[in-house]
């Protein structure tokens, strides 16, 4: 699948809208430009796919007011537009074109039903490992260093784990350049971990073997035992609507469990479903149910209109029950703590920031992303919703639709949420993830213990001297830092 700008993270089914009635000269004008729609498919070629691009982004995209040729005035004539449309060599480069500067997340892709599986949690490509991409400081090299391994994967079965490191795939050096080109179909890893601040490689070879594979992402949940207290452990690594019972289930063991502390992971978390993360902070919490967890800001047009016509569409409150009805089975806490890491983005900052005003929220690790905005898939159709696309192509747009805020009005975190205990992950030490001496989960039990924080060693030193982390080996999927929503829009008339 053909991403375009894919950087470092909403899924709107569809939005429906009706045409509005037009004055005479209106009509008028609109029967003129039926003409020349016929004339200008001669003239400029098959604009099909862009003329959807254009319709969409001006129509929803949270940033149109940043962009003039979206302006609903812009072109004098049909015919200009389409001059303008057929000026660029592809769909990607027009989208690119439309995308405002302060848009770091919106992209397009030519395969929807790949994108759609990957908002499913199916994942093809990465051969069951999760990494992280490092560079070696003042060169061009890169290595991958294994964050954790998906169980009944080729990863799995090759024996790698946590705190692999490789350096090259299918025999070719890893570098700046083409690291996002190798990692394709079935490659070839060499093996190597870190010592002392160093990469040290064997003589080991693993070839992995990418296959569909649905991701569970309640990745570890249990019940730790410390100092006699008991605290719940939980690492979720994505925001998937379909495993919101799984989700449920594991605060349901918790409570089952008297579990009166929580640390909740979402160290590689990089977003997900709204509902889910409304549904999750419902579950950390439980005694605010109604009050605003999160307010949505949409462009001028959505924006007047939900405030005039319905306001209450524009707040997400905390729930009682998840997305099948179920009841939350909520712990009723005042504090939370939370790991988070650069990966952590979208859903999952919006659990900070909408937890925040009401909840002690202890953020431990490093700053996250910085994506407070969500998106929405807009396929080829009269309403940009799935039934009735055009079966011509099967290109979708993903424009970022609002931006979020909580109940206290904090948005647009761009440099992302900084840590209240700053500790990065250790290559030396990466440690056994949901084990209470790896160091991250270690250095929350200790504040919850009231225990000081251990200094950096010279190895951590030498490795945070000689390593630079510039993503994640998942950046360039679809669902990459992605938030998305499930409910409908209302219809509203197209100007």
């Amino acid at each position: 699948m053909n991403l375009k700008k894919l950087t470092p993270m909403l899924l709107a089914t569809a939005f429906l809208f009706a045409s509005c009635e037009k004055d005479d000269e209106a009509l008028k004008d609109n029967l003129t430009n039926t003409g020349e729609k016929d004339k200008n498919t001669e003239e400029f070629g098959d604009l099909e796919v862009e003329q959807f691009v254009y319709k969409g982004m001006n129509d929803i995209y949270l940033y149109k007011a940043d962009v003039p040729v979206l302006a609903d005035d812009y072109f004098a004539s049909t015919n200009e537009k389409n001059s303008y449309l057929a000026g660029f060599d592809s769909p990607e480069a027009l989208f690119d074109d439309l995308l405002s500067s302060q848009d770091r997340f919106s992209f397009i892709t030519d395969d929807y039903v790949a994108l759609e599986e990957s908002f499913k949690g199916i994942n093809s490509s990465i051969a069951g490992m999760e990494f992280g991409l490092g560079r070696i400081t003042n060169t061009n090299n890169v290595f991958g260093f294994l964050q954790y391994v998906l169980p009944n994967t080729s990863a799995a079965e090759a024996g790698l784990t946590r705190g692999t490191v490789f350096t090259e795939v299918n025999g070719t050096k890893l570098t700046l350049d083409n690291y996002a080109d190798l990692m394709q179909g079935s490659f070839t890893i060499n093996v190597g971990y870190v010592e002392n601040g160093s990469i040290v490689l064997t003589d080991q070879t693993v070839t992995l073997d990418p296959a569909g594979y649905t991701e569970n992402p309640v990745f570890i949940n249990k019940v730790l035992e410390v100092e006699g207290r008991k605290v719940g452990y939980l690492m979720y690594n994505s925001f998937i609507a379909d495993f919101d019972d799984e989700l449920n289930a594991a605060f349901g063991e918790f409570k089952a469990a008297g579990v009166n502390d929580l640390v909740l992971d979402l160290r590689y978390n990089g977003g997900g479903s709204v509902e889910s993360a409304v549904d999750l902070a419902s579950m950390i919490t439980g005694q605010f149910e109604g009050k605003v967890f999160m307010q949505e800001q949409w462009n001028e047009k959505y924006q007047t209109y939900f405030e005039e016509e319905d306001p209450e569409r524009l707040l997400n409150r905390f729930n009682p029950v998840i997305r099948t009805q179920e009841a939350i089975n909520s712990l009723q806490l005042s504090k939370v703590y939370i790991i988070t890491t650069l990966g952590t983005a979208s859903a999952s900052e919006l659990v900070i920031n909408g937890l925040d005003p009401y909840i002690d929220v202890i953020q431990v690790g490093t700053t996250t992303t910085g994506k407070f905005q969500a998106s929405a898939t807009l396929y080829d159709s009269p309403d940009f919703g799935k039934e009735g696309a055009n079966e011509n192509h099967t290109y979708a747009i993903q424009p970022l639709i609002f931006k979020s805020a909580n109940s206290v009005g904090k948005s647009d975190y761009v440099n992302g949420l900084s840590p209240d205990i700053e500790i990065a992950e250790d290559l030396n030490d990466l440690g056994t993830l949901g084990d209470p001496s790896e160091p991250l989960l270690q250095a929350a039990l200790n504040h919850m213990m009231g225990k000081a924080q251990q200094s950096k060693s010279q190895a951590q030193k030498r490795a945070a001297e000689n390593f630079e982390q510039i993503g994640q080996g998942d950046m360039h999927q679809p669902t990459f830092q992605r938030m998305y929503i499930d409910e409908l829009p209302p219809v509203l008339d197209r100007e």
